[in-house]
């Protein structure tokens, strides 16, 4: 269990009680310390039964997270870039810090429609007809 909460912005912090931290072997390298203690780290986040985060950022989160995401609605990030566990684990919450954020960026505006402006519609009929002009000049002469 993680202890500390995690803040992600002014609006939303993580109590630590909805986090869960698992230590496990990681590979790469390392040498002998690999294989002998737990460095990476698996952080557990249940989106689904959240109380902190609204539908709509639920939602982004569970699409953001992908392949990370099991069908209970848990989310894991695993981290073992580092070599240290207290890194790897840090860096796991900033991980889950950065995809909640994105998740709670508003919508983008809606677009506006617009009309073509009336000297791009002219020159666009010009060209056509340029266009026109050129592949009737290509074609066989008229036996007049």
């Amino acid at each position: 269990m993680a202890s500390d909460p995690l803040y992600i912005n002014d609006r939303i912090t993580i109590a630590g009680w909805e986090l869960t931290e698992q230590f496990v072997l990681a590979g790469g390298p390392g040498g002998q310390n690999v294989n002998k203690v737990s460095t990476a780290v698996q952080l557990f986040f249940n989106i689904q039964n959240s109380p902190v985060l609204n539908e709509r950022v639920k939602i982004n989160a569970v699409k953001l997270a992908g392949r990370r995401m099991s069908k209970e609605g848990v989310l894991m990030i695993e981290a073992s870039r580092f070599r240290s566990q207290e890194r790897n684990r840090e860096d796991a919450r900033e991980r889950l810090r950065e995809l909640i954020l994105e998740a709670a960026k508003p919508p983008p505006p809606p677009r506006k429609k617009t009309k073509p402006t009336k000297g791009s519609v002219e020159r666009r009929l010009k060209a056509k007809s340029g266009r026109s002009d050129v592949k009737k000049m290509r074609s066989r002469p008229t036996g007049e």
